[in-house]
């Protein structure tokens, strides 16, 4: 299973996360530090200190420019259909307030 390593408060790695789902690619969650000075195990993990960074199962490291990273999952992954449902329930879900 591929690994994204991440933060919840990044809004590119919830980019990331969205175009995954939509695609239908299980992947585990790397939580890192908040600080990129602190994130040894990113580092050690993938040769990059900041975030979202991606491990796929071949041991690849996809970093950098998040669209990149994107653009990398897209040609490894097929899209099971389910991308339009997805995208219609984050729009309908935007507008309510937790």
């Amino acid at each position: 299973m591929i690994q994204v390593f991440q933060a919840e408060w990044c809004p590119y790695s919830a980019m990331l996360r969205q175009r995954l789902t939509e695609l239908g690619v299980d992947y585990t969650i790397r939580q890192v530090a908040p600080q990129s000075s602190d994130r040894d195990d990113l580092q050690q993990a993938t040769g990059q200190d900041s975030i979202p960074a991606v491990v796929l199962e071949d041991g690849t490291v996809v970093a950098g420019d998040t669209e990149d990273i994107i653009a990398k999952i897209e040609e490894q992954f097929d899209s099971h259909g389910w991308e339009d449902g997805h995208r219609q329930q984050a729009v309908a879900h935007q507008s309510i307030t937790p």
